[in-house]
């Protein structure tokens, strides 16, 4: 009895049978085997998956130029509508930008303006930004983490675990990966004072896990963070981003009074909410970068 589309594919997932014997004898069979048929779609509900692949294969291409054309002719339509570079009446040259130079300081506590604006005025358009890394990172775990969890897909070269054993690359990691750190830390509590912030201090912290991940292994920082600590930081980093500027922005449209205080420009417990936002943004692109490195060179977190 010969077997199906659906159980020729079933039986191959499982690895019990081989297909280029015969439909229905097993891979470690006996040696004589007849020669492979091609199967037949007997099963209704066979012919039916056929069909439905055929119409895909048909359908999604002219879908996919359909679709294209309406993005194209709707940013095109958007581009038409922009006023001339250089005009009065341009939205660089309205009152936005001088309100945010005159009244930027007094509203948001941040001597760096670029801090105010991009965490406080503009506070959602940051918060989007974070969870595009973190989709990122989602998107190659689900490409290459195996679903068994049997990371023997991916191997790690011997040049790179030549590198744990060499004098050099550990003591100099040893020497500048606290230094690393303490930095990424300074840059990103420094954020709403002068040039610095979320961004790039998590991305020095990242590049200081990298460091030591290359210089010591993985198996170190897996004591700390490890897959499930990820999950975790990363998720209570964007709740309290999402909640705390949801909370900030209802207080602001309602005429509200919030319990985030400005502060006196100028000292490191100022500018409300955006030093603590400044460090959920860290976090995010620290585990992030670090993530990405460790999927791709490991296939694991």
């Amino acid at each position: 009895m010969k077997k199906s589309i659906r159980e020729w594919f079933a039986a191959w997932d499982a690895d019990r049978f081989d297909l280029t014997a015969s439909a229905a004898g097993p891979m470690h069979g006996s040696a004589k085997s007849e020669p492979p048929s091609e199967p037949k779609l007997d099963e209704p509900i066979d012919r039916v998956a056929a069909g439905e692949i055929k119409a895909f294969q048909m359908i999604y291409p002219i879908l996919a130029v359909v679709l294209g054309t309406v993005m194209i002719a709707f940013l095109l339509l958007t581009v038409f509508d922009l006023p001339p570079f250089g005009a009065a009446d341009n939205p660089t040259s309205n009152e936005v930008a001088l309100r945010y130079v005159r009244d930027g300081m007094a509203e948001t506590g941040a001597v760096n303006l670029v801090a105010g604006v991009i965490l406080d005025y503009r506070a959602f358009d940051t918060l989007g930004e974070s969870h595009v890394l973190f989709t990122a990172l989602t998107a190659v775990l689900i490409l290459l983490v195996t679903v068994d969890n049997r990371y023997d897909r991916i191997t790690i070269d011997e040049g790179f675990e030549r590198m744990q054993h060499d004098r050099i690359v550990t003591t100099t990691a040893n020497i500048l990966m606290p230094i690393i750190v303490l930095f990424g830390v300074y840059v990103i509590l420094n954020g709403h004072l002068g040039p610095g912030g979320g961004f790039s201090g998590g991305a020095i912290i990242g590049a200081g896990l990298i460091l030591y991940g290359i210089a010591f292994g993985f198996e170190r920082l897996e004591r700390y963070l490890n897959f499930r600590t990820f999950r975790i930081v990363c998720a209570c980093a964007l709740c309290f981003y999402s909640l705390s500027k949801c909370y900030s922005f209802f207080c602001g449209a309602n005429g509200l009074h919030t319990i985030f205080s400005p502060g006196t420009p100028g000292r490191i417990l100022s500018a409300g909410l955006i030093l603590p936002l400044n460090l959920a943004v860290g976090i995010v692109v620290a585990c992030t970068m670090y993530g990405l490195f460790s999927v791709f060179k490991r296939g694991k977190i």
